[in-house]
């Protein structure tokens, strides 16, 4: 840190040194707001100068390890990076210089604002003068940067965090694939915006912890190929993980060959994640608060579970199912979060109405394995549908109109596996905390948030307007086909607390200033849950105190199982014998030749032996089964009316009047009429991943093997409707099925709706006063040049499925990937909704 800087308070406006926590004046807590540079001229500042009389230039920490000079045409290239670009802001309690236009190199940076958990985004502009020029330096916030507590802690000057190839070595099999998935997720919305390029320059891809953030985005020259992310990933492979080298190395290759597509690609990586995460032992616990808050005269908050005490859950690698050491009556961890809107108690009614719901539609989800990742997204989703339409429902009974509607926002987190699925819809919140950081994860659905993804205006800027933090959707306002619920999923590979909140506590940045005091501690083992979230609601009482109050607490907890036989991943993300699984997976040392072991030369874990059981009942059994031949074969000889039911039905051709002949019944989910939803991508006995696919016509057996014309794949999370059956002389039974929806677009983590950013634009807001963000995805380009980066991605293997198409699948086929499902909500038939052929 700067010993001379002085930060002014936005509080009170004393001067005081940048070293300082709290303002000596008014002991308010100062904001440390470092922000990342753009722009050629900031090379000309030195340390310690102030750029448009507010921004200090920070001392160089790290400019002799860049060097990897790739630019762009707007002057904002990696090549430039030799010189430090990170500045405090001196005024934090001041709105930044905003543009009357935002450049080509800017927009992108708009448009994916719903990825800013790995984007940084844009603060504002600052006008450097210069020899009677003047040259606009763009200015990004929520860069890669060490955060404050870490620089107090290790008393460094603000640094960046570290590039993704200086810690790769030394990372879990678990993070490293996590690492590829995140950067496999990020890569069709990067190509969409002409920024692909930033994937695949080493510089720009820093990680904190299990995350992977961008130092900045890069304009792509040309639309780069998925086989160049192939040739990038390679050069990896020698410092991967034992457990894992392999299978990133095949992965690569396939890659390089034009093998796979995005989706195949993700869902390689899906696989492998899977397999990957059940080395590992999790333990959750739950707890949830809320108070009413100091100035409101009742409660229209909700939550789940609805006690003050915690619930603890237990889940072992070896076998999924749940331990359950609480009070609480569902085997798979889930919290909830809700805040009602609406006056006359029509908010308590909507959040209540809203828990109970989704909680007993998710009873059946069980943490099993059972579940693809697509298709819990898609119940998810069906969850909260279901939900809107129940409060729609009251509203309509009720006969309230406009803003007379009562509703609700949402929050909630599932545990599932070795991730956290995070649903949400309005403005309450979810932060995930480790020890590397805090980062909010939900994006509010608000109209602020609506201009930035539109590309229309900054964040900042956005904020300043009437009516921004309005609500663009919530729970009961409107029909469920026009509700758009973003679902998030996070690869859990360390302990940490995901942290659900309504804007009680949110607003104010009160999480920003608080987690490390209050949560950190937690995971420390120096505080219990409980403690921590009264703490929380403590905090939002007093220091905002305008609304209700609620918190949820999800605390996780990994550890290597040592009883867990070792695998390692083949090349088609299953598991074979591999090296011991402790080593393997948390040795940061490698051979003196600094190259990676061959996963085929390193020793293999002794086998555990299966312990040898005292006897065995087959032979007992034998003998039992002996004694009763023995014994039909003499009543058959001895006993004449024996004797002539045997022959009649062994010789009898004909089936008695009484009796049919059976034949397999159906499943009743196939049956004409019915609705089925598409499970992921279904695993051979082989283990590799094969597709479901929509043929125009039935075909024959023999013709199954190879690429008929007109066959379209059909994505995981879609929903079909059956429309006849027919059998073929073959005797295989086909169904003619019409494709009601398709899932919704892959954008990074999250699982929206391909039509979101297009129907928010026209959504009445809900007046509401929040204060921040969702996760759809930004509207694609209408111009040439950005279809043609859509397509200019990996290689498509089929035509692309349309939704009310119909075709034919073989009935056997489909029982591997369908899931029955007996109520469908309205968004979700799309098509189907209309009368069927």
């Amino acid at each position: 840190m700067h010993d001379t800087a002085k930060i002014s308070c936005p509080f009170c406006q004393a001067i005081n040194p940048e070293t300082h926590r709290f303002c000596q004046q008014c002991r308010a807590i100062l904001p440390k707001r470092y922000l990342y540079a753009l722009g050629k001229g900031i090379e000309s500042l030195t340390q310690g100068q102030l750029l448009a009389e507010r921004y200090l230039i920070e001392s160089a920490s790290e400019a002799a390890n860049l060097e990897h000079p790739v630019g762009d045409s707007q002057g904002f290239g990696v090549g430039s990076l030799k010189h430090n670009r990170i500045v405090l802001d001196t005024k934090p309690g001041l709105p930044p210089e905003f543009p009357s236009d935002i450049p080509p190199a800017i927009s992108p940076y708009l448009r994916l604002f719903p990825y800013r958990l790995h984007v940084p985004q844009v603060f504002g502009v600052a006008t450097l003068e210069k020899k009677g020029k003047t040259e606009e330096i763009w200015l990004l916030e929520q860069a890669p940067i060490y955060r404050e507590q870490q620089q107090r802690k290790t008393q460094v000057k603000p640094q960046l965090v570290p590039e993704l190839t200086h810690v790769w070595q030394g990372a879990s099999p678990l993070r490293q694939l996590n690492w590829l998935w995140q950067i496999g997720t990020l890569w069709q919305p990067f190509s969409s915006e002409g920024v692909a390029s930033s994937l695949l320059c080493p510089t720009l891809l820093r990680v904190e912890g299990g995350l992977v953030r961008l130092l900045q985005l890069q304009q792509d020259r040309s639309p780069p190929a998925l086989s160049q992310l192939g040739d990038l990933w390679r050069q990896w492979v020698e410092g991967a993980n034992p457990i894992v080298a392999e299978f990133i190395a095949q992965l690569c290759q396939q890659m390089i060959e034009g093998q796979l597509s995005g989706d195949r690609l993700l869902a390689e990586l899906d696989l492998a994640l899977n397999n990957c995460g059940k080395t590992l032992d999790r333990s959750y616990e739950i707890i949830t608060r809320t108070d009413k808050g100091p100035s409101r005269q009742r409660n229209e908050d909700a939550r789940y579970p609805n006690s003050d005490m915690p619930n603890s859950f237990e889940f072992s690698g070896q076998n999924s199912q749940s331990k359950q050491r609480s009070n609480t009556s569902s085997y798979t961890p889930l919290a909830i979060v809700c805040d009602g809107i609406g006056g006359h108690e029509g908010g308590m009614v909507a959040s209540k109405l809203a828990v109970e719901t989704i909680q007993q539609q998710l009873q059946q989800v069980r943490n099993d394995g059972s579940w693809q990742p697509e298709t819990l997204s898609t119940k998810l989703e069906i969850a909260v549908c279901a939900a809107n339409d129940q409060i729609s429902q009251r509203n309509d009974a009720e006969q309230r109109q406009q803003r007379q509607r009562m509703g609700t926002t949402l929050v909630m987190a599932l545990a599932y596996g070795h991730e956290i699925y995070i649903t949400h819809v309005g403005d309450s919140r979810a932060y995930w905390i480790s020890r590397s950081g805090c980062h909010q994860v939900t994006l509010d659905d608000d109209v602020a948030s609506r201009e930035v993804r539109l590309g229309y205006s900054l964040y900042r800027e956005a904020l300043q307007q009437i009516g921004s933090g309005s609500l663009v959707q919530a729970l009961g306002m409107n029909s469920s086909m026009n509700l758009h619920p973003t679902v998030g999923r996070f690869v859990v590979d360390e302990d940490c607390i995901f942290l659900l909140c309504s804007d009680g506590l949110s607003d104010g940045d009160r999480v920003e200033q608080f987690w490390e005091e209050e949560i950190i501690p937690v995971l420390d083992g120096k505080v219990d849950l409980a403690s921590a979230a009264a703490r929380l609601i403590e905090i939002g009482n007093t220091l905002n105190g305008h609304d209700n109050v609620t918190v949820g607490l999800l605390h996780c907890r990994v550890s290597v199982n040592p009883e867990m036989l070792p695998s390692r991943l083949t090349g088609n993300g299953t598991s074979s014998p591999a090296p011991d699984i402790q080593t393997a997976i948390h040795s940061t040392q490698r051979p003196a030749s600094g190259r990676a072991q061959n996963p085929s030369t390193v020793l293999k874990t002794r086998l555990l032996l299966t312990p040898r059981r005292e006897g065995s009942l087959l032979p007992l059994l034998c003998a039992i089964g002996l004694l009763l031949g023995l014994g039909g074969a003499m009543a058959y000889l001895l006993i004449p009316e024996v004797g002539q039911k045997v022959k009649s039905v062994i010789f009898n051709s004909s089936p008695s009047p009484s009796t049919k002949p059976s034949s397999p019944a159906a499943p009743a989910s196939f049956s004409p009429g019915s609705f089925i939803l598409v499970k992921s991508s279904a695993e051979s006995g082989s283990g590799q991943i094969r597709d479901l696919v929509l043929f125009q016509q039935p075909v024959p057996e023999s013709g199954l093997s190879a690429t008929v014309p007109g066959q379209k794949k059909v994505p995981a999370g879609s929903i079909l409707q059956v429309l006849s059956k027919q059998a073929t002389p073959g005797e295989d039974v086909w169904l003619r099925l019409k494709v009601c929806s398709l899932p919704k677009t892959r954008a990074g983590n999250t699982t929206v709706k391909p039509t979101a950013a297009q129907s928010v634009q026209h959504q009445e807001p809900v007046k509401k006063n929040p204060t921040a963000t969702n996760l759809s995805p930004p509207p694609q380009r209408d111009t040439p040049e950005g279809t043609r980066r859509e397509r200019a991605g990996a290689p498509q293997e089929n035509p692309l499925l349309e939704p009310g198409e119909t075709g034919w699948i073989k009935e056997a086929d489909l029982t591997s990937f369908a899931l029955p499902t007996s109520t469908v909500p309205a968004p979700r038939q799309g098509k189907c909704a209309a009368v069927t052929d």
